[in-house]
């Protein structure tokens, strides 16, 4: 059996070192300019040290994925030397005239086709492959049968799917709502994501102000937002239809989501390869107490049920609260706190291979390990405790 890949998101250094920790063979992130995802924090050149030491020899790619115009070729080509000393290993690209002048100005770089690409076809697949392309990040539009078809007409690339996350409601993000509505465009890289924001219709031309609402409950809908792509169950069809990396989408959330997505699709690809032994169960419960909408398989198994809009709130069951530092004494461990922590309240923390730990005799103490009722974002901040924790271990509490 071939073990797919597992590629994570990370938005900033902190979710790159989480998803390495929890799991994944591969990260990709963004450069300041030319990625799709622009409101992620992204990574300037002068991060580049800490990007070597933190890919510690797992594998990096970079997306410069937006639809490139000529002022923005021109960009690119007056950064290419900023681009050649960040540690990819591959480039993933959409547009054709950017990755001709990768290739022209970087020829060692691999390129991977971006999603945004659209490509759903095997003669789209040889005809990128031809162009020098590496790897596929193949349409989301696509089902389990066409993958595997595909895989079986062209054996001699690599293929990326998607297997977790947000769904566009458009074709793969080409969608002009977000700059109709909010003058971002979701094709350079600034999407509002308007497709979610929750809308009344059908105004009738004789009663302006009367709108006939389309409700769920007491809440309006989001009647174009699509529900949330999830794959966990089904990672073994994946590997048997020959998919080399399992990606999963998120540059814009929150380490906490990448660590426990992450880790739970790790677990799902080790047992389905023989590695892991255990039961992935409780690993897939945890999926669900990160803030998701609803789930849905996709196009995988052509379920129209599938591509139904998402017509409830995000479900969020916990909040996530910190992440574990050194420890500097025994028991004694810097906190970097997202959220308040508030002492009396019990709390969790999450590992790479800890399901989770609940605790409630902890101590917060300032830096001059003076006794505090809570420990607030921003501040030099310790947590004692009688729990056997690890830096990079994260902290949560339930609503």
């Amino acid at each position: 059996m071939s073990i797919p890949e597992l590629l994570a998101p990370a938005g900033n250094l902190e979710k790159l070192e989480t998803a390495y920790n929890y799991g994944a063979d591969a990260a990709y992130i963004g450069t300041s300019h030319f990625s799709l995802r622009s409101r992620a924090d992204n990574f300037a050149t002068n991060a580049i040290a800490d990007l070597e030491r933190i890919k510690d020899g797992k594998k990096l790619f970079g997306a410069l994925n937006i639809y490139f115009h000529d002022s923005d070729l021109e960009k690119l080509e007056s950064t290419i030397e900023d681009i050649a000393a960040y540690p990819f290993d591959a480039l993933i690209v959409s547009d054709p005239g950017a990755a001709k002048l990768l290739q022209r100005n970087l020829p060692s770089k691999k390129l991977h086709l971006s999603t945004q690409a659209n490509c759903v076809n095997s003669e789209s697949v040889k005809l990128y492959r031809d162009l020098g392309f590496e790897r596929i990040i193949l349409g989301r539009e696509l089902s389990l049968r066409q993958i595997e078809a595909i895989r079986k007409s062209v054996p001699d690339i690599e293929l990326e799917v998607f297997v977790h996350g947000a769904m566009c409601w458009a074709y793969s993000g080409r969608c002009y709502l977000s700059a109709f509505l909010a003058s971002r465009s979701a094709n350079k890289g600034s999407c509002a994501h308007a497709c979610r924001w929750e809308y009344r219709v059908l105004e009738e031309k004789e009663r302006p102000g009367e709108y006939l609402p389309i409700e769920e409950g007491e809440n309006y809908t989001t009647v174009l937002s699509s529900k949330d792509l999830y794959m966990l169950d089904h990672v073994h069809m994946l590997i048997d239809a020959g998919v080399d990396s399992l990606k999963i989408e998120g540059r814009m959330k929150s380490a906490y989501y990448a660590a426990i997505i992450t880790r739970a699709y790790r677990k799902a690809i080790d047992k389905a390869a023989g590695v892991f032994s255990g039961d992935i169960e409780p690993y897939r419960e945890e999926v669900f107490k990160v803030s998701h909408r609803e789930f849905s398989t996709g196009f995988y198994f052509d379920d129209p049920a599938a591509i139904e809009p998402n017509l409830t709130e995000y479900a969020r069951n916990y909040i996530f609260l910190g992440i574990i530092g050194e420890e500097n004494e025994p028991g004694i461990f810097s906190i970097d706190v997202k959220n308040t922590i508030t002492a009396g309240e019990p709390i969790e923390y999450v590992g790479p291979d800890v399901l989770f730990i609940e605790d409630i005799d902890f101590t917060l103490t300032d830096k001059n390990h003076l006794k505090l009722n809570k420990a607030d974002h921003g501040k030099e901040n310790y947590l004692q405790t009688n729990k056997t924790l690890k830096p990079g271990y994260l902290i949560r509490k339930k609503l």
